[in-house]
């Protein structure tokens, strides 16, 4: 034929190509030529064309047409065709919605898998295909419907690049799920190694309330109470954070956790602004997976200009897993993270990173194929070794799924993200990045790998005040002490009153033996002028506080002001009462005034009478001391603000002898002492108008009483309602006592003096 007489010229003719073997599992055919023709042909003439073909369910992959050429060679030799059994691989992108991840994650991962069919030592028997779908997810929705994810034919969620939830963390509700994003909870750590070096104690926290956001808030409020740190507010919001940031502000949160998506934290900063809720007194913590200007976006659902927002923002810090590695490492797939960002970028046409969905989650999604393929490719053996193949996978065979999943469950190499190991929950284990708004752009402060707990820190932070602030309003306590000019004006007082009762009681007992001085008593003049000194000497005590002592000698203070006055108290005044009382018993009836007067008052019965009212009060005053003895307590009023410009608030405190039931100890001695100046009032009035030679001072002594008795009965409660004003609670009880010793010392004794 005209055909084999062609082909007879070309076999001595320079300008023909030998004929080719078919690829592994295929064949070619040549068009025009029998199957005998075909077996006796060694060569084809120029511009003939040979199509490759696949037996079975396989396809070509490389070239599937090859056109011999003048030179004597095929087109595109360099590549080779194989036939390859195809598997599936399906994926949600979300192109559009809230976050339209996969305007970058999508041309990754498909250069991810173009690299991996490339490979002659990765799956060779087969090929790859992506299939995809708009998922159209809202930023907004529930993460364990929204997260993203790759899986391989029917076993669903296999592999996802960006999955965040913390739920997805649980085995039992997701058995088979890995993910090359890290879960959300891996920020955490890093939070509290930061609260840890900057010795912050106490947090706050406000959150959008999706699931996200409130399992890694549960997950920090457990991390951070391990390590001794309190969360002292929480707050959360569906959609409009106006209310939550005010309760921020109304409850002092200084180092605030912020848990939200982008669109919600404009409109929190916006309400942080009109609250004053930044500046050097707070920090606030974010995700750092928003755009790098989402603070300059105009947003029509807020009202603060972009200076407004950014005044808000400044210097707050953010946490982000490291999704590119810094490092310049060739990983798995012989290509660096530069060269891979690069290569990317080629893909998208020139498109800005910064208005393109994804960039940054871009490289997971590109070690998310590779980890699947490696995965894979580890299976192929183990299940030939049972007689199984990849193509074989159903639901029903669980041996597939597991050699998948423990070859996922095992995997470690160098990806473009970094090293990619999964924990045993299925989660990727990755560092965190550590960045601070400074000056409206975002500089690295440090990063931090929870798997080795090594906080690599490059001391460039910036603070608006002097350092970073303190996690709480500084209380300082200060205590309120008694004014130590007053209290040596009045011990002066006091102490000249002393003197003055030991020169009344020299001259008594000097004076013991003069008729005048006999018939006044002088013994109850003596214990009257002791009892005088004695509460003299109990301001002392009365105007000791933590100025002058410890606090733990103060309750012996509070023990000698307890035992002076009371003791004191029953000698003088009970000395005097004693008087009254009997020239009441034997001198106010006037049937047997006459017979009294003849009678003898014998000194026993004074001495008797005086040693009850002594015995009375000693003995409430040792139960008291026994059964409920006093001791200190604070008294805490409201925190003052100084007039400098710091950040501190004074908490006074001022000091009080007490006890468990000090209410009921004062009334009844209260009680028991007011009747008993009441009694003594009325026998004062009552013998005002008695005339005696046995007790020649009754009339004085019923003036002293008059003036003691309204000094007493004015200034007890004045000074309970004064206890909280130190200077005049003190003021009150220490002139009372003055006064009454004067007034008692001269009244009963200068008239005497004169007299004699």
């Amino acid at each position: 034929s005209i055909f084999s007489v062609t082909l007879l010229f070309l076999s001595v003719s320079s300008f023909c190509c030998a004929i080719i073997r078919p690829p592994r599992d295929g064949g070619i055919r040549y068009r025009g030529l029998t199957q005998e023709q075909i077996r006796s042909v060694q060569i084809l003439p120029v511009d003939y064309e040979i199509e490759y073909i696949c037996r079975g369910n396989r396809v070509i992959v490389g070239p599937k047409v090859r056109k011999c050429l003048p030179n004597g060679t095929w087109t595109d030799m360099t590549q080779h065709s194989r036939c390859k059994k195809k598997l599936y691989i399906g994926a949600l992108f979300p192109m559009s919605g809230g976050w339209p991840g996969g305007q970058a994650c999508m041309p990754s991962a498909q250069m991810a898998l173009d690299l991996v069919n490339n490979r002659s030592d990765i799956l060779p028997d087969y090929e790859l295909e992506l299939i995809h779908y708009d998922s159209m997810v809202s930023a907004c929705g529930d993460e364990s419907v929204r997260d993203l994810m790759i899986y391989l034919s029917d076993f669903c969620r296999m592999l996802s690049y960006g999955s965040s939830s913390p739920a997805l963390s649980n085995r039992q509700r997701f058995p088979t799920f890995f993910r090359t994003h890290p879960s959300a909870t891996l920020h955490n750590p890093t939070r509290v190694q930061l609260f840890q070096k900057w010795k912050w104690t106490r947090i706050a926290t406000i959150q959008q309330t999706t699931e996200v956001f409130t399992s890694t808030l549960d997950d920090l409020e457990q991390r951070v109470k391990e390590a001794g740190i309190e969360i002292s507010v929480r707050q959360s919001f569906l959609t409009d954070p106006a209310v939550a940031v005010k309760n921020l502000k109304r409850q002092d949160a200084r180092i605030i956790v912020g848990l939200f998506y982008e669109t919600e934290a404009r409109k929190v900063f916006c309400e942080v602004f009109k609250e004053k809720l930044y500046g050097k007194k707070y920090v606030w913590f974010l995700i750092g997976w928003y755009a790098d200007n989402w603070f300059k976006i105009k947003d029509p659902a807020i009202n603060c200009t972009v200076e407004n927002m950014t005044e808000a923002v400044e210097g707050h810090v953010t946490t982000e897993i490291v999704m590119l590695n810094p490092e310049t490492v060739r990983g798995v797939s012989n290509m660096t993270s530069q060269e891979f960002i690069a290569a990317l970028m080629s893909r998208l046409g020139g498109k800005n990173p910064e208005e393109t969905g994804g960039f940054q989650e871009a490289p997971l999604a590109y070690d998310a194929v590779w980890a699947l393929a490696l995965a894979l490719n580890k299976t192929v053996a183990p299940l030939k070794a049972k007689g199984r193949r990849l193509e074989d996978f159903n639901y029903n065979n669980h041996d597939i799924t597991s050699e998948i999943y423990r070859a996922l469950n095992t995997s470690s190499f160098e990806g473009v993200s970094g090293q990619v190991v999964f924990d045993a929950q299925g989660s990727r284990m990755a560092m965190t990045l550590i960045e601070q708004l400074q000056g409206g752009s975002y500089k690295k402060i440090g990063y931090y790998d929870s798997s080795q707990k090594n906080l690599s820190w490059f001391g460039n932070d910036v603070w608006i005040g002097a350092g970073p602030p303190a996690d709480r309003t500084v209380v300082i306590e200060e205590y309120r002490f008694l004014s130590q000019k007053l209290f040596a004006a009045v011990s002066v007082f006091a102490g000249l009153g002393i003197l003055l009762g030991i020169v009344c009681l020299t001259f008594n007992i000097y004076n013991g033996n003069v008729r005048y001085i006999q018939n006044s008593q002088p013994y109850l003049n003596n214990m009257t002028a002791v009892g005088c000194m004695m509460a003299l000497a109990a301001v002392f005590p009365l105007g000791i506080d933590g100025h002058h002592v410890h606090r733990s000698q103060f309750p012996v203070v509070c023990q000698f002001r307890l035992w002076l006055l009371g003791l004191g108290f029953s000698l003088a005044y009970g000395s005097m009462f004693t008087k009254i009382w009997w020239v009441h018993t034997l001198f106010t009836k006037k049937d047997e005034k006459k017979e009294k007067k003849k009678q003898h008052l014998e000194p026993w019965k004074l001495y008797a009478t005086v040693g009850v009212l002594l015995a009375i009060d000693f003995l409430s005053l040792m139960i008291w001391q026994i059964v409920d003895p006093l001791h200190i307590t604070v008294e805490k009023f409201t925190k003052e603000a100084p007039k400098e410009d710091l950040d501190v608030l004074i908490q006074p405190l001022l000091e009080h002898c007490s006890s468990e039931k000090m209410n009921t100890w004062l009334g009844v001695v209260y009680g028991y002492k007011g009747l008993l100046l009441l009694l003594g009032i009325f026998l004062a009035y009552e013998t005002k108008s008695v005339s005696t030679e046995k007790i020649n001072d009754h009339r004085a002594v019923g003036m002293a009483i008059y003036n003691v008795a309204v000094l007493c009965l004015i200034t007890a409660p004045v000074t309970m309602i004064l206890s909280s004003q130190q200077d005049a609670s003190f003021a009150f009880a220490s002139l009372a006592i003055v006064f009454s010793a004067y007034i008692t010392l001269v009244v009963l004794f200068v008239p005497k003096s004169r007299c004699l």
